[in-house]
């Protein structure tokens, strides 16, 4: 027989969720009572293991004087230069071994002290409670030297009674953090593992009498244009709302006419719960989510999702978010047409549901729940179906109801995330449906929507999204019945991601497809002094998946990255399509019509702006269209290219945006550019070592071209290789998207180029070459054909594959490298870059960059920096004029030297611009985790011939 010793630590391993903590309740920010922050700077020893120390730091008296400083909100593995533990990443892998409810014996443990007095006002009747708004992943707490609990889900609020322990000055506070505990099993959302008290720490003093939980129901009718305001409260009181002239008790509705709220039109009430203790301020938005139709509806009409998954991030503090970074996320995301977060995969701060109430976001507000690693052993021993873990899941899922239920935001509930099936994940949306019928139920996992209200999925391709929309999908006949989601989809990770235009058509085409949610908001970079920004394994974990962690819409810094342009212009509210002299504009919008927007044209001839005016159209309602007739131009500005650029504006400021900020635009062409031509008037010489052709030389061996007038091209040769995306390297679960994998095994990294022939014409100068991987005997016959008129040279390249080719090609064109460049011109789309499957928002323009400025910051450099469809470009002293268009890309680092790097800082600058002019290039996909690149934007090895003229700029 064996015994296991009960510690005084077994709390840690313990499956409940605490004990000690008062329940759940309505969290609001502020009250007429009083409440004392207890952020800032607290006193902190981390020890290795969970029972490394007594108890005795928590006694008053005790000497902390040599412990360190560390500041409250936190994470002490981001304080200390490492002194106190370093993060660790892993998307879904636990980093310690897979033994329910058990956690390793290293397990480190950070006890915090914090003294403080009462401030000279604080009331003496009364009681009080502290309250924790997160800590990772298990604490206890002593106030004053009496244990008043524990508890763990970290990403919730606890709140402990204290009122009876409090003095007047020298409270004592100790908190003992654990970063491992059973709570841990649930928690393995991707993300840092990070612990600490991350969030607020609040003393509230509760007078008698005070309010404890409420609920504000309020409801809108979209046929009357009425709401009915009910406030449930646990404690009698009142409800007033000045501007509708309410003033009733607690629990009786009154119903009166109102405006809605609406993520377009987020309209608050400004109102107040009275007690006889406390007076609580409210904001109230009037609106109602139901399940009809077999759709998802919001004040009676459909709505379509345009969202982001948004994990809490700050490169320095981690999840330790302040309100004005919160508030500068929010304002990112409505200046960039999203309409919705699903909070991955935990309840935010409550400031930022604060702040989607004010700005206006629908909100999926997902559980604290994930157990994604128990994948790797087939689900066995899964808590959620495991019943000794329910009550740990139903308290997880009230303190989330409970904490957020008065926001209007909120439309959706979320079980939480990966966390397989099972029992566990029916009792909570079980209780979540019989605490709160105003919302709708969401969870992944449940692919039958058996315990959920909407089906619900992740990285389905375009095909199967297709087929969802037109309901042959199979599946539950229940299933069959309910609206459909991309809870995540477009996995923003590097370079991309490409192809959520394609998803966008499919949204709207078919009413089922309610949209989606862009995995993710912002990339999980950890400043770093020496790397920039570090990702998995920079701090030398055992397990960790890289630079997966690094997969959003926005750099660390808060920068927009390419892909949250390319998905402000696929989801724009107004659709702009047009031919000739017309316009079709239409409201896509769900609720507002478009009398906020002012509406601009301009005429633009060979890319510049000649003439603009404003453009009158009706206030359409959403979902209506108008073909608008554009001005004849005033003046006859000559030949060239020409088209109308419409914009749509915000007409005057919002809370979210200044007058004239842009929302959405489109352009439409005219009249066609005229191709250039070389008449070959010019023949080739040849000389001493050198062919002479125009204003060109040429090594007369290798017929390699050295320069142009004045100007050194080195290198010019075919390309077909570019540093591989993260889209491009494919997920490891996957097989059929890994093209950098097949790319690599079939040496398209490595190519060959053997030369076959120059040739000296009357008219050209013709160079014969063979391109093609060691140990295959696949490979692409190129032909370089010059010729000149005497001041330019044209470049016209001819391909053909040759034997069977088994990959698409990563890229077509020239590379070659100029010795002097800096600021580069161009006429074609910008200004930033795309590719063939992410140039939506690339717009046909005049623009202007530095070499440098072509870049875009990749955490894990890879390709990037192309521009599409340019006509011309201007650098290093020359012009250069493509037949067809092409694309655009240059650097002072050549691809190889990308593609090694690993980091930003292992990019140095040389001193040659490699140029690549591509006359295709393949796409981008999401392949990192999602689909691969659609067939339409592969780019196959297949005869193709395209043209370059060269001319020095004097």
């Amino acid at each position: 027989m064996s015994f296991r010793t009960t510690t005084a630590t077994d709390y840690v391993e313990d499956v409940s969720p605490g004990s000690g903590a008062l329940p759940p309740r309505a969290r609001y920010a502020s009250s007429d009572a009083k409440s004392l922050s207890l952020n800032g700077s607290w006193r902190l020893r981390v020890s290795p293991t969970a029972d490394a120390e007594d108890d005795s730091f928590a006694e008053e008296g005790y000497d902390a004087g040599g412990w360190a400083e560390v500041t409250v909100p936190g994470h002490w593995v981001l304080q200390g230069d490492g002194a106190f533990g370093l993060p660790i990443y892993t998307n879904h892998l636990y980093p310690f071994p897979v033994d329910p409810p058990h956690v390793p014996t290293e397990n480190p443990t950070g006890d915090h002290l914090r003294v403080f007095d009462l401030p000279e006002d604080w009331p003496a009747d009364g009681g009080a409670v502290i309250r924790f708004d997160g800590v990772e992943s298990c604490a206890r707490v002593w106030l004053n030297g009496t244990d008043i609990g524990e508890f763990k889900g970290s990403r919730l609020p606890h709140e402990f009674a204290v009122g009876h322990l409090l003095k007047p000055s020298g409270n004592v506070l100790a908190v003992r953090v654990h970063q491992w505990s059973a709570g841990s099993y649930l928690e393995d959302q991707d993300q840092w593992w990070l612990p600490g008290i991350f969030r607020d720490v609040t003393l509230l003093h509760r007078p008698a009498g005070s309010a404890l939980d409420f609920f504000v129901h309020a409801s809108y009718d979209h046929l009357t244009g009425e709401g009915t305001l009910r406030v449930d409260s646990d404690v009698d009181g009142r409800v007033t709302v000045p501007a509708l002239d309410i003033d009733v008790a607690t629990g009786e509705p009154v119903t009166v006419p109102v405006e809605a709220w609406t993520a377009e039109t987020p309209k608050l009430y400004d109102g107040e719960l009275v007690t006889e203790g406390e007076r609580v301020p409210l904001r109230i938005g009037f609106r109602t989510v139901e399940l009809a139709d077999g759709l998802i509806k919001v004040n009676g009409k459909a709505v379509l999702f345009k969202g982001v998954n948004r994990h809490e991030w700050h490169p320095e503090k981690g999840r330790a978010l302040d309100l004005e970074t919160m508030r500068e996320d929010v304002l990112l995301m409505k200046r960039h047409n999203l309409n919705a977060v699903r909070t991955s995969h935990y309840p935010p701060h409550p400031a930022f549901l604060d702040l989607c109430d004010e700005y206006g976001l629908w909100v999926i507000d997902e559980c604290d729940l994930e157990t994604h690693g128990f994948t790797e052993q087939a689900w066995r021993d899964n808590p959620v179906d495991d019943g000794r873990w329910t009550p740990a899941l139903l308290d997880r899922a009230a303190r989330m109801v409970e904490r957020d239920k008065n926001h209007p935001s909120v439309v959706i509930w979320s079980l939480g995330n990966e966390a397989g099936t099972g029992r566990g994940l029916t009792a909570m949306a079980e209780w979540i449906h019989g605490r709160d019928a105003s919302r709708l139920v969401h969870y992944e996992g449940d692919w039958n929507s058996r315990d959920t209200d909407m089906y619900s999925r992740m990285y389905a391709n375009h095909a199967e999204v297709e087929q969802i929309g037109k309901e042959l999908d199979g599946g539950t006949h229940k299933r069959r019945q309910l609206p459909f989601i991309l809870c995540e989809y477009g996995h923003a990770m590097g370079n991309g991601p490409g192809g959520i235009a394609d998803y966008q058509e499919l949204f709207e085409k078919y009413e089922r497809l309610q949209g989606g949610f862009i995995w993710e908001w912002i990339d999980h970079g950890v400043r770093h002094p020496e790397l920039g920004y570090a990702y998995g394994g920079d701090f030398g974990e055992e397990l960790h998946d890289g630079n997966f962690v690094c997969d959003g819409l926005i750099f660390p810094d808060r920068q927009p990255s390419p892909g949250l342009l390319e998905f402000k212009k696929v989801i724009e509210p107004v659709s702009i399509e047009g031919a000739d002299t017309a316009v079709r504009i239409t409201n896509k919008q769900d609720f507002a019509d478009l009398s906020a927007f002012a509406f601009e044209w301009s005429y633009q001839v060979d890319g510049e702006t000649v003439e603009s005016g404003s453009l009158s159209l009706p206030a359409l309602a959403p979902g209506e269209s108008a073909d608008v007739k554009l001005p004849e131009p005033a003046a006859d500005h000559g030949g060239g290219e020409t088209q109308w650029t419409v914009r749509a504006l915000l007409a005057a400021d919002t809370d979210w945006g200044p007058k004239g900020h842009e929302v959405a635009w489109g352009q439409v062409p005219v009249t066609a550019r005229t191709l250039p031509s070389v008449a070959a008037t010019d023949g080739p010489v040849a000389g001493d070592g050198v062919i002479t052709l125009g204003p060109a030389s040429f090594d007369a061996r290798t017929g390699a071209l050295k320069t142009i007038g004045g100007v050194e091209v080195s290198g010019l040769r075919l390309d077909v290789w570019r540093a591989t995306t993260d889209n491009d390297e494919g997920a490891e679960w996957q097989t059929d998207t890994r093209w950098a994998t097949l790319w690599r095994k079939y040496g398209l990294h490595r190519m060959r180029h053997r030369l076959d022939g120059v040739e000296i014409g009357d008219d050209a100068l013709t160079v014969r070459t063979r391109v093609a991987p060691a140990a295959w005997e696949f490979g692409l016959a190129a032909v370089y054909r010059w010729t000149s008129d005497g001041s330019r040279l044209r470049l016209t390249v001819s391909v053909g594959p040759e034997g069977e080719w088994p990959v698409p090609l990563p890229r077509l064109g020239v590379r070659f490298g100029l010795t002097r460049a800096d600021t580069v011109k161009w006429y074609g789309g910008g200004p930033g870059e795309g590719y063939p499957d992410t140039k939506a928002a690339s717009r046909v323009g005049r623009w202007e960059s530095t070499v440098d400025g072509l870049q875009t910051p990749y955490l894990r450099p890879q390709e990037n920096g192309a521009r599409a469809d340019v006509r011309w470009a201007e650098l290093g002293g020359l012009r250069i004029d493509g037949d067809p268009e092409f694309f655009l890309t240059a650097r002072r680092w050549t691809t190889e030297q990308l593609d090694a790097a690993t980091h930003r800082t292992d990019l140095t600058p040389g001193e040659t611009v490699w140029v690549n002019l591509d006359h295709g290039l393949h796409g981008i996909g999401t392949g990192s985790c999602g689909p691969g690149v659609l067939p339409q934007y592969q780019l196959h090895a297949e005869p193709a011939e395209f043209s370059f003229v060269f001319s020095e700029i004097s």
